[in-house]
């Protein structure tokens, strides 16, 4: 009331909210810089419908539920449809940081609030490193010490990696009692990270809880989820976080993660494929097409992200400009696939073919920056709104958990964008910043060990426990009564995947979680 649209720049945590103003008649919707909260909205004729889930929209008689073909075609690539688009015609996200003003029947304003600046400005861009882990000590320390305050029950989830792990030093810190700290762990070895988590909860000898999640958990979690999600989400270790939530539930009703650092300190493995890239890029197209033949002869493994996936999801970035190839990498489907993919009918309806357009639009808001910081943009208006946060908001809310993400403190975003890129990446090293600072107060095997992820054994579940789930997604006789997409290149994925000659996990599942989505939405076929 006193501020006006004013109010956003003194805020710094989550929200997404609408404020209706009886004296000007009109209303005010807005979402948090990250994009952690969601907030769905729909102009039916003169009425806006908004909610936080799309079931509550949908319900609304003047809400369309036509499918928006480019958005599925979106989803296919990045396995989830990034914002504005929803899966819906007529149904919008309102993207983060933005804020949008409807009076008189209409959209007057939606335009954002505050903007990503990496000029290193505000007096950071010219810090020492030594300077620079300080000033990180402060801000971390406080962002976390903000989180901590709570009228129930708190806890931290720790997966053994360096990010929850700094949430719970810095927890411990700031608290007078002993933290409570929450993982879980899998049969399979190769997705394991519970003896780190374990290791870490020692040295800093909180109340640790683990539980193991089973193949067979897992396929009864599926259908719990799925049916829940508002839009076809390809994630898989949305099971996991899912049942991490479960487990932390029953202890505590707040709980603090590591969310938000990978993408503002370079974090993941395609930044270190990223410094290939260029190498492979000047090579000869036919040199190119005789390494792909090659990595096509591997023999593919079950094991978390395996040296095959690994190469095959490298090549795929070369199907389309550079500056596309983390979606590529990350995603699924790539623009060649989906050419396959998709029906005459369906390639013909849709606009944009490649399904990259996002990319571009980002990286226009963001000109006049290096390729680094421009790919850190790409990823936090992304993979860390329209996935990250999306799975680790809707495993938490489904089991009335709330999830706090102290790396997404707004001072702590602006304070790591204007870093330059050598703290951030040194040589192969990535998040160089973070690990200087944990250096000395977590155990060495900890700081320094590879990023694992948080997934789960889909290749060999569609073999075995999944398989009949997905021969019934997918059969020929469903998929061709949709209309949607081609069932021989279908009916080829399974047969490659099935005789163990591919492992086309994420294309499998992405198609699963589609059609489930559908069934779900439209009814069964």
């Amino acid at each position: 009331m006193e501020y006006g649209t004013e109010m956003f720049d003194m805020i710094i945590g989550m929200f997404a909210f609408g404020i209706y103003d009886f004296k000007e008649r009109s209303l005010l919707l807005a979402k948090d810089i990250a994009g952690k909260k969601p907030l769905y909205y729909s102009l039916a004729g003169n009425t806006l419908v908004f909610a936080s889930e799309i079931k509550a929209v949908v319900s609304h008689p003047s809400v369309s539920r036509n499918l928006n073909i480019d958005a599925l075609n979106e989803y296919l690539t990045y396995d989830y449809v990034p914002t504005p688009n929803t899966i819906f015609k007529n149904i919008c996200k309102l993207e983060a940081s933005h804020y949008l003003i409807y009076k008189d029947g209409r959209i007057m304003v939606n335009k954002p609030y505050w903007k990503a600046n990496y000029l290193h400005g505000d007096g950071y861009g010219n810090l020492t490193l030594t300077d620079a882990v300080n000033k990180l000590d402060e801000l971390l320390d406080a962002a976390v010490r903000r989180r901590l305050m709570s009228d129930v029950p708190l806890g931290v989830f720790l997966s053994g990696g360096i990010d929850s792990s700094a949430v719970a030093w810095y927890a411990k810190k700031n608290s007078t009692s002993q933290v409570k700290t929450f993982s879980i762990g899998f049969s399979e070895k190769s997705y394991d990270e519970s003896d780190i988590a374990a290791l870490v909860a020692k040295h800093l000898n909180t109340e640790h809880y683990q539980e193991r999640l089973t193949a067979k958990h897992s396929l009864e979690l599926i259908p719990e989820i799925i049916p829940r999600l508002d839009e076809p989400f390809a994630d898989p270790s949305v099971i996991p976080t899912y049942f991490l939530s479960k487990v932390t539930r029953k202890h505590v009703t707040v709980a603090l993660g590591g969310d938000g650092s990978d993408e503002l300190m370079a974090g993941y493995p395609t930044f270190v494929s990223n410094k290939f890239l260029n190498f492979f890029s000047s090579m000869p197209k036919p040199i190119l097409n005789g390494i792909s033949s090659v990595a096509g002869w591997l023999p593919p493994s079950d094991r978390n992200i395996s040296f095959d996936f690994k190469v095959r999801q490298f090549l795929k970035g070369f199907e389309s400009d550079k500056r596309n190839a983390h979606t590529l990498w990350l995603g699924s489907f790539s623009p060649a696939m989906k050419q396959q993919l998709f029906t005459p009918q369906s390639l013909a309806a849709i606009a944009n073919h490649n399904g990259l357009g996002r990319i571009s639009d980002y990286l226009k808001e963001v000109g006049g920056i290096g390729d680094f910081e421009q790919t850190l943009y790409v990823y936090f208006r992304t993979y860390l709104q329209d996935d990250i946060l999306v799975k680790v908001d809707r495993a938490g809310m489904y089991n009335s958990l709330e999830i706090r993400a102290p790396f997404l403190d707004r001072t702590l975003v602006e304070f790591l964008n204007s870093l330059p890129e050598k703290y951030k990446m040194k040589g192969f090293t990535v998040k160089y910043i973070l690990k200087k600072l944990m250096g000395d107060k977590l155990p060495t095997q900890v700081v320094y060990r590879p990023k694992k992820g948080f997934g789960i054994p889909v290749s060999l579940w569609l073999r075995n426990e999944l398989r009949d789930t997905m021969e019934q997604c997918l059969s020929e006789q469903k998929i061709n009564k949709q209309g949607l997409f081609n069932y021989f290149y279908i009916e080829k994925l399974k047969k490659e995947h099935l005789s163990g000659k591919r492992n086309h996990r994420k294309l499998l599942w992405n198609l699963m979680i589609f059609e489930m989505w559908y069934d779900n939405y439209y009814g069964k076929l």
